[in-house]
């Protein structure tokens, strides 16, 4: 590249090897594209790299989710819990169901909901706690429980399921979260419940698609968990395409008028490939963030910590916080980055700034933590086809266009 040509930086693009690309073909001339034997393969693999006896593969996160509610049967007249500072499917999934969305701000200067303010917010309503692992990293689940523990006593059981666990469930928003760990365990192995994406800006990508999981341990009959799932995901119907495809078996029966959120086999043989290099795509994310660290720390540049004595996160998204600066300067900073050729993002507006949550009735000013957090933070790129040249260019492009503050 000659000094006059611009560099170019995407923020998130796929990494796709001839791998995904072969196996992808294979599924296609298989003549089995749709949820079949690949898609099997991948919920077996992800449980066993999760380390539980089962997963489920749909085709979202939020999907996921909000399958997870309505086996759960939260709905009309229940309230869950989430974070203000998140993805809209955080909290969409909530309202898709019926019950009553209930935000929590951030804990001042932290990504994390307030654990304070989440004690407080529960009621004989709250039947579920959607905690949210923003950028890859693993909340404190310790706290969530020891809360969810000392509320027990509110906990109104309204069903069979709701009766196995007497409690608040645990829901985790795990978007960003495969394969991060805190304290010796896995996400997937500690919330009850665990959503992952696979969307095609995320770690592991199918392009689009998502998987749900739950722990070990918790009571639950998993093969008829799993059936529930399948019910909910293939229209509540009685056998799946690959079942019916035995000699004999066509007929099936409706169980209930149900939903439509299956994976596809061509998706899944796109993330069994994903799932092969994995490893290998998490610790050069990490060599980044590493990168990301070193440069910006003289610059006081606030990062998100990945990686602790104790945990170790995804690396998903480099969020960085400019001190000193509102929202127009960091807009300004992000259109300057655009100008050098790298492309940024703000993860996240805050949910009570969007239309749809301030027709629900959220204001901004009930969360100024959040907002806080929001004003000043600037994501920068991480994905495994920057070189270690490209990183350069985004902490000296960062360096220059901040040195104009």
């Amino acid at each position: 590249m000659n000094d006059t040509e611009l560099r170019t930086i995407q923020f998130s693009p796929p990494d796709i090897s001839d791998l995904e690309i072969e196996e992808v073909v294979k599924a296609m001339k298989s003549g089995w594209i749709t949820t079949g034997p690949r898609t099997k393969e991948l919920e077996r693999k992800i449980a066993e790299y999760v380390g539980v006896n089962k997963a489920v593969c749909l085709n979202s996160a939020t999907a996921a989710m909000e399958m997870t509610l309505r086996i759960l049967n939260i709905g009309p007249g229940d309230e869950v819990i989430t974070s203000a500072y998140t993805y809209t499917a955080s909290a969409s999934v909530i309202d898709h169901v019926g019950a009553k969305i209930v935000l929590v701000d951030t804990a001042p200067e932290s990504f994390e909901m307030d654990y304070s303010k989440l004690a407080n917010v529960i009621t004989k309503k709250t039947k579920a706690i959607i905690p949210v692992d923003l950028a890859g990293k693993m909340c404190d689940y310790d706290e969530i429980y020891k809360i969810v523990e000392s509320k027990k006593r509110l906990f109104i059981v309204n069903n069979e399921i709701q009766e196995i666990f007497k409690r608040i469930m645990v829901l985790a928003d795990a978007a960003h979260g495969f394969g991060a760990e805190r304290k010796g365990l896995k996400c997937g192995q500690v919330a009850d419940f665990t959503s992952f994406s696979f969307h095609a800006v995320k770690n592991l990508t199918t392009a689009e698609g998502g998987a749900v999981v739950w722990r070990n341990g918790l009571g639950l009959d998993d093969e008829e968990l799993y059936k529930q799932f399948m019910l909910y995901s293939l229209h509540g119907q009685s056998k799946d395409a690959l079942e019916k495809t035995k000699k004999g078996a066509w007929e099936y029966d409706i169980v209930y008028p149900a939903f439509k959120c299956n994976m596809t086999d061509i998706l899944a043989g796109f993330g069994l490939m994903q799932l092969s290099r994995y490893d290998g795509l998490l610790k050069r994310r990490k060599e980044i963030i590493e990168m990301y660290d070193k440069a910006l720390k003289p610059l006081e540049v606030k990062g998100l910590q990945h990686y602790g004595a104790d945990f170790t996160s995804t690396g998903h998204l480099y969020l960085a916080r400019i001190p000193g600066i509102g929202e127009a300067e960091r807009n300004e900073i992000i259109v300057k980055m655009a100008e050098a050729g790298v492309v940024c993002n703000v993860h996240y507006k805050p949910l009570p700034m969007l239309t749809a949550y301030k027709n629900l009735g959220f204001n901004i000013k009930d969360y100024p933590n959040a907002f806080d957090m929001y004003k000043n933070e600037i994501t920068l790129p991480v994905h495994t086809l920057l070189s270690d040249e490209d990183v350069e260019h985004v902490i000296e492009s960062l360096k220059k266009v901040l040195g104009k503050f």
